[in-house]
């Protein structure tokens, strides 16, 4: 059995041991995932130990695969008794035995193996199946023995094989950039499905994960109303990007049904040059008034919203506190909050250690900023020194990146920085 691909048949009944060579119990069952057009992760085992008791084992525990054992990395193992989540399917139960149509010529075959592999994020992946084909019952023929990859039968993909209900309970454990790569690959009717049974906050952040061209046709395909909704619910900067892929007369209609005071950052985002700071900034970062405390701040970063760039630190500006803000006074970085006590005010740590951006400053100019002063967020203030608004390192880094990116193979070498018109105009000089 090679350290590289394990068939999972042979694992079926050999032992499970600990690192001192101890046995926990003997292998019953194999316990994967399937996923949207590409192979079932393997979760991990069900291991039997004393009194036919089950248990799960993470793959994650699991350090070596021999003939006649699995040695895991640890003793310690929860003894909780297994049970199935309905989005799992049990590899020697389900998928052995399992008949099939082979792409390459339309006949039937039998699953008679399936191969795991480890990929390079140390996730198991089933990659390989062994089938017969040609075995015919009557005559008793046994058929031929093949080994071909997963991709090399129809029926087997999420997409065909999963009702509605189960594909979206496979969704929902994902996360938003999944969710979005996934439904890239579903047939139009099945992303309609998922789109329609998805909350306006579970939508937008799958939407702010999605390629332009894609964001415009599932927008289309919603009610001005639904539509507007998921623009509201999206941060500012996304929505106004996603707003400006859109023709005008659509822009004016959508942005009249948002709420005024969510449609109103929107505009102003939307009325600055793409390639800016104006155009790439957030107006919604962590912004407290100088008489806000460190616990306050603390309360404020803990937001799971918010993405970790955003959370490291906080702007502190004299009131009003939305944007454009009253005063800009400067920015306290987690770090420092982390070392302050609680009561202490923001105000005597907030710094101004580098300069603030305007907003008309252009993308080739903020990537030095950031790589100069090592920055994960910057804040943009305007002449008064309002702030208006604060661009992450994220931000900088989607605009750089192709325009294709999310559709380059993880694998592939094919990731150059971006070459678009848009993208040489703007960096040039």
């Amino acid at each position: 059995m090679s350290a590289d691909r394990v068939f999972i048949a042979r694992l079926a009944g050999i032992g499970v041991f600990d690192p001192n060579g101890d046995q926990l119990g003997r292998v019953r069952e194999t316990i994967a995932m399937l996923q949207l057009d590409r192979p079932p992760r393997v979760l991990g085992l069900v291991v039997e130990v004393q009194h036919r008791h089950r248990i799960f084992v993470p793959m994650g525990r699991v350090t070596r695969i021999e003939i006649d054992a699995v040695v895991l990395s640890t003793g310690m193992v929860n003894m909780r008794r297994f049970e199935r989540r309905t989005h799992e399917i049990l590899v020697l139960s389900e998928l052995l035995d399992r008949s099939v149509r082979l792409r390459s010529d339309g006949q039937r075959a039998t699953i008679v193996d399936a191969a795991m592999e480890r990929n390079r994020t140390q996730d198991w992946l089933i990659t390989r199946l062994a089938v017969r084909v040609g075995a015919n019952r009557i005559t008793r023929r046994r058929g031929q023995l093949q080994q071909i990859d997963w991709d090399d039968v129809d029926g087997l993909s999420l997409s065909d094989t999963q009702g509605t209900d189960s594909l979206l309970s496979v969704l929902s454990g994902m996360r938003p950039a999944d969710v979005a790569s996934a439904l890239q690959d579903l047939p139009e009717s099945r992303q309609r499905q998922v789109v329609a049974a998805f909350d306006d906050e579970r939508l937008a952040d799958v939407f702010e994960e999605l390629p332009e061209d894609d964001q415009v046709s599932l927008l289309s395909s919603l009610s001005d109303e639904r539509a507007a909704d998921i623009l509201e619910a999206m941060n500012d900067d996304d929505a106004a990007d996603l707003l400006g892929e859109l023709p005008a007369a659509d822009q004016e209609r959508l942005l009249k049904l948002m709420e005024p005071d969510e449609a109103a950052p929107v505009r102003r985002l939307m009325s600055y040059d793409d390639m800016t700071a104006g155009g790439l900034m957030t107006t919604e970062p962590v912004i407290l008034p100088p008489d806000a405390t460190v616990a306050e701040a603390l309360a404020l970063v803990r937001n799971p919203d918010l993405t970790p760039a955003l959370a490291a630190q906080v702007f502190v500006v004299r009131p009003p506190q939305a944007t454009p803000t009253g005063r800009f006074l400067g920015t306290v970085h987690l770090q420092r909050l982390l070392r302050e006590p609680p009561s202490a005010l923001v105000s005597a740590s907030a710094v101004k250690d580098t300069d603030a951006l305007r907003p008309d400053t252009p993308i080739a100019e903020i990537t030095r900023h950031f790589a100069t002063y090592n920055l994960l967020v910057a804040p943009v203030v305007d002449e008064n020194e309002r702030l208006l608004g604060a661009v992450s390192v994220d931000d900088v880094l989607d605009h750089l990146l192709p325009e294709d990116w999310r559709d380059i193979d993880a694998d592939s070498t094919e990731l150059e920085p971006a070459t678009s018109a848009k993208h040489r105009t703007s960096t040039d000089g």
